[in-house]
């Protein structure tokens, strides 16, 4: 899609072009087609009169962008036939078309053909309102002269990223923290309460950063920021889950299909004919059956794999490209550990230990040798309860209905403590975790599920990094989405949790860096706003149904996806870390935990201690060696860059 970057001066600081230029082009790899700039400052001849020029003034934007749509015309930064309101947009409006026709006849006149001019007269008419008019993914900043105000916003579901950077004075902001940090007096403080929340959940929560003062705006909100004011935050979309008990499970399978076809089909719409990822899986296989079926020509698919078998998928993403004749293209990875990782720092500027960015990485990389755009799977699992954390969760609700609160917070409790963590014995003796979880609220107990290290997670901390926490934890996150969520359905609670944490800082910045990074837009029907509100609505037993997940969702799709595909075992998005980190990644590892500037963050004997048993083969811990690897060496190369 775009890169967008922008800095608006409060204090009558000037804003330099060349400061402008120098974030907009740290996002080159989301925009390689065309670049962008906005500067302006008020002319002492003409009093308050803004206008586009070149050299000095106190707001500027950047764009870069990757031409997708009306190719001759979408230049950016792009402004009303006034000049009085200007936009740098990252993303794709799926119904810009029945906008634009709308706001036409509320008199508004247009000079292209691209979703960027729709945004600015939907503001010009229904100002902050505009973006529920929206239906697609964005990230975008509108300059409004006549209010001297800018106003900032994210899409519902949070594909699209948009950092900012407040000091009081100055608000900066952009698609990637590495524009913000561009600008060389923005502080780089780290934030050891996002340090915590990385090594527990893989990844950084918005509305944090790794950086103290820098934020991400969260996914359903708005930023408006004037000189008076400052900046406020408004959410203006939220997921409900208000089931609906009297439809039918046939009604249901016809109402996905359609909602699904229609997402679909508004995503292909696009000057270069769009591909498809293909896993193999349940979602990849949908989209490039209803794609199939759309499509007047066969579709570009796009597969990964790797030699070992157990992490290898292509023969079941082989199967559904046969059943629909696409044009399919597959890679054996065999990947440059080294090379990759640093890759992956750079592109992902914090802390990101979700391993499978490097077969996304390789995949977008596959795909952009053919197309610029691609059509993926990513969402069914949130909105159908597809994870197998989902069912246990499920059994542990069961048990917590069946034995007396008194009796799971005392006796449950001290056998919790007790009960050896045993991760070499089979998974039915491993007793600690739903002990654990059983003596604790169901929220914090779903926290402990999905979050790593266990009861010791605080101890792969510094001694002086705990104390400086002061009692925090990120189980207050999950807390304050458990409140948020508005319903006593656990299955939806946690399903609202995911969505609010997991699916749009891990999931989607591991599609959207992984992509960007070739180049290539990933559109996401599965996460069409209208799709999910659908799913939102379909009762918990119709999603969880015994141990299978998502089973209204398969039941749908039965007469377009083989049964072995449907209901075959679900392997995820996986590679093998393990071998890796014993081989390919040991002397880079072991070379980056002796720094001393690592002791300042981590505890040094825990970390050996822990790398001692992975290497020793008596326990598997690769997702955490891998988080404390990528931790060390974005750490050593953000020490570089400041």
């Amino acid at each position: 899609m775009c890169g967008i970057s922008g800095l608006i001066s409060y204090d009558g600081r000037q804003i330099e072009t060349s400061i402008i230029k120098a974030m907009t082009d740290t996002l080159i790899h989301r925009g390689p087609d065309d670049e962008g700039y906005f500067i302006n400052r008020v002319l002492p001849d003409s009093g308050t009169k803004w206008k586009h020029i070149s050299g000095s003034g106190n707001v500027g934007f950047g764009h870069r962008r990757l031409c997708v749509i009306d190719l001759a015309f979408g230049h950016q930064p792009m402004s009303n036939s006034e000049g009085t309101i200007w936009i740098t947009f990252d993303g794709k409006i799926y119904n810009f078309a029945d906008l634009r026709r709308k706001l036409e006849k509320l008199g508004c006149v247009f000079k292209t053909n691209c979703d960027t001019e729709v945004i600015i007269y939907a503001y010009e008419t229904w100002g902050d309102d505009c973006v529920n008019y929206l239906r697609g993914v964005f990230a975008f900043a509108i300059w409004d002269e006549r209010k001297k105000r800018v106003f900032l916003g994210r899409d519902r579901l949070g594909e699209k990223p948009l950092y900012y950077y407040w000091d009081g004075k100055r608000l900066v902001f952009g698609s990637e923290l590495k524009a913000i940090l561009a600008c060389s007096d923005v502080p780089r403080e780290l934030d050891v309460q996002a340090i915590y929340d990385y090594f527990c959940l893989m990844y950084i929560p918005a509305p944090r950063s790794i950086y103290k003062n820098i934020f991400k705006l969260q996914a359903g909100y708005v930023l408006s920021c004037d000189a008076n004011d400052g900046p406020r935050l408004d959410q203006y979309w939220d997921i409900k889950f208000q089931t609906e008990e009297d439809i039918s499970e046939e009604q249901w399978c016809e109402r996905l299909i359609e909602k699904l076809t229609e997402a679909v089909k508004i995503r292909m719409n696009s000057a270069v004919p769009p591909g498809a990822f293909l896993s193999g899986g349940v979602d990849s296989s949908a989209v490039v059956a209803i794609m199939s079926g759309l499509s007047e020509s066969s579709v570009k698919t796009s597969s990964i794999g790797f030699a070992e078998q157990k992490f290898n998928e292509l023969p079941y993403a082989r199967t559904m490209a046969q059943k629909y004749q696409t044009d399919h293209q597959e890679s054996v990875i065999k990947a440059d550990a080294v090379s990759v990782l640093e890759k992956l720092v750079w592109h992902y500027d914090e802390p990101f230990g979700d391993s499978s960015s490097i077969p996304t990485y390789y995949v977008s990389k596959l795909a952009r040798e053919r197309v610029s755009v691609v059509l993926s799977g990513d969402g069914g699992d949130e909105s159908f309860a597809g994870y197998r954390r989902h069912y246990f969760d499920f059994m542990e609700n069961r048990l917590r209905g069946i034995l007396p609160s008194f009796f799971r917070q005392t006796v449950i409790a001290l056998l919790a403590n007790i009960y050896p963590k045993a991760d070499w014995l089979p998974q039915v003796f491993r007793a600690k975790t739903l002990l654990t979880n059983l003596s604790v609220s169901p929220v914090e107990g779903y926290f402990n599920t999905v979050s790593w290290f266990g009861k010791q997670k605080s101890l792969i901390l510094s001694s002086d990094l705990r104390k400086t926490l002061k009692g925090y934890s990120p189980v207050e996150i999950f807390e304050r989405y458990g409140r948020n969520s508005d319903t006593n359905d656990p299955l939806a609670r946690i399903q609202y949790i995911d969505i609010k944490t997991y699916l749009t800082d891990d999931g989607l910045v591991k599609v959207d860096r992984a992509s960007m990074a070739n180049s290539l837009e990933v559109r996401a029907p599965l996460l069409d706003h209208e799709f999910v509100e659908l799913a939102a609505r379909i009762p918990s037993k119709l999603k969880l149904n015994g141990r299978e997940g998502k089973y209204i969702f398969k039941k749908a799709l039965k007469p377009l996806i083989p049964h072995e595909t449907l209901y075959r075992q679900k392997m995820g998005f996986s590679m093998p870390v393990k071998d890796w980190l014993r081989n390919d990644l040991k002397q880079i590892f072991e070379r980056l935990c002796a720094q001393p500037q690592l002791d300042n963050y981590l505890d040094g004997s825990f970390v050996k201690k822990l790398w001692a048993r992975h290497k020793s083969g008596t326990s598997d811990f690769s997702v955490e060696i891998w988080a404390i690897l990528f931790f060390a060496y974005w750490l050593e190369r953000a020490e570089h860059r400041s």
